[in-house]
């Protein structure tokens, strides 16, 4: 109980009275009392906490009740007695998320929210897995049919691919080299889902291994993932070129310049996040909690006692300036391959339209370009649906840490899975649609179930 004000920042300051938890040693004169509000409510009163004070009329007053587990809610009853009234209002103050820790040192969130964010009051810490929440279950469910799906996208990429005639020019070399990439993505955003709940779900960690998490895994998980945009818009720029040269494209040129792309881009790419391994840092705070011991002194056989439960979470200590930069940054490695994969698209059917519109003058150039564009839709429609694939990406990236994620943990889950599904779309969106890479894909499928047939016993 508080005079005039609570800060939860300083919980000692304007202090009047407190109680310890599951306090049983009740007084005579408080069992009479507990008696009586029996009697007016008809129902039965349990008291764990009293608390006695000596209380001054027309002054403030502040009551601070809590539970023993956190984000645990239930009724409860008050009861109080003396020899004036006492009148009761509801204090309502807006949760914010935006700090993290306990009293003593708090961190202050600023930008972006995270799976760590997102999970962080969802895993029951120390209890098996079995016993979780019907939300950290089914996000595990779902992050197995994502890295089996995913697993048999990049597996069947990079089978197509290792074929030498398709890597003769420079898209061939890009899509074997995006195949890997999908596969690096998907295992990382595995182990990203796993590390955070198992980090979350025991209460000692080595900080050591906190850090891998922190400088290895996020920043090589956003690596791939701009990686993969970028070689797909390399994909596309290279089709371009082969259009507007024609039989003039130089094959050798093509493979030459590809692995030195490939060879640049991971540079490049790490050069614009360069800042967040070096921002990261292990945040480290305690929360006491109450925890019950057999006690064979007591009435009943059990008693509480007082733990600190340390906690551990990666934290990323952004200026504005810094904050600015990675917004440019995100924008940048998201809409710039989308704009490069869209306008190359374009060129593609209205150079090709131009060319057939000269040869044949029967035909007007609108019905050219009508025909290119249903030949080649599949140029418009994919980059299209992996910029709305990407998009919840962006808005988790800028979306106000002071987010209360508990309230809307499904919602939040779905954007974060969504983002990560590119990456498993590369057999989709170039395998299939292209009669060249569909055969190859088949002839290398049966070669290698006749190797295995072959096999000695």
């Amino acid at each position: 109980m508080y005079e005039n004000n609570f800060d939860p920042l300083h919980p000692m300051k304007n202090l009047l009275a407190e109680s310890s938890p599951f306090n049983y040693m009740i007084s005579e004169e408080i069992k009479a009392d507990i008696g009586l509000f029996e009697s007016i409510l008809d129902l039965p009163v349990a008291f764990s906490f009293q608390l006695l004070s000596y209380l001054e009329v027309n002054r403030k007053y502040i009551l601070l009740v809590t539970t023993l587990e956190p984000n645990v809610r239930g009724s409860f009853t008050i009861g109080i007695g003396g020899p004036s009234n006492v009148t009761f209002n509801k204090i309502v103050k807006k949760h914010s998320s935006c700090v993290v820790g306990d009293s003593c040192g708090p961190y202050q969130k600023t930008i972006g929210l995270t799976i760590n964010d997102i999970l962080r009051n969802q895993v029951q810490r120390n209890t098996s897995f079995r016993k979780q929440s019907s939300l950290i279950q089914g996000a595990a469910g779902i992050t197995m049919i994502m890295f089996f799906i995913g697993f048999i996208n990049g597996l069947f990429s990079l089978v197509t691919f290792q074929n030498k005639e398709l890597r003769k020019v420079g898209c061939g070399i890009y899509l074997l080299a995006s195949s890997i990439t999908s596969l690096l993505t998907i295992t990382l955003f595995t182990i990203k889902f796993w590390f955070v709940v198992l980090i979350q779900l025991y209460s000692t960690v080595n900080s050591v291994i906190l850090r891998v998490d922190c400088v290895f895994i996020g920043p090589a998980l956003k690596l791939c993932l701009y990686l993969d945009s970028w070689l797909n818009a390399c994909v596309a720029i290279e089709r371009t070129v082969n259009v507007s040269e024609g039989v003039k494209f130089d094959k050798n040129m093509s493979t030459r310049m590809a692995r030195r792309m490939i060879f640049i881009l991971p540079i490049l790419i790490f050069g614009t996040l360069i800042h967040e391994p070096i921002k990261h840092d292990v945040f480290k705070y305690t929360i006491p909690k109450y925890r019950s011991v057999n006690n064979n002194s007591t009435k009943n056989g059990s008693s509480f006692d007082l733990i600190q439960e340390h906690h551990a979470m990666c934290i990323i200590q952004y200026s504005h300036s810094l904050q600015n930069y990675n917004t440019f940054i995100l924008f940048f490695h998201l809409l710039l391959p989308f704009v490069t994969n869209l306008c190359s698209a374009l060129f593609i059917i209205f150079g090709t339209a131009r060319l057939r519109s000269g040869a044949k003058k029967n035909q007007t150039f609108k019905a050219h370009i009508i025909k290119q564009m249903k030949e080649h839709k599949q140029l418009l429609i994919s980059p299209v649906i992996l910029l709305i694939l990407a998009m919840p990406r962006l808005i988790l990236s800028l979306i106000s840490g002071c987010v209360d994620s508990s309230r809307n943990s499904w919602l939040y889950l779905c954007g974060y899975f969504i983002s990560y599904t590119p990456p498993m779309l590369i057999f989709v969106v170039f395998i299939l649609p292209s009669e060249l890479y569909t055969k190859t894909f088949k002839e290398e499928i049966v070669q290698w179930l006749q190797r295995i047939r072959r096999r000695p016993a």
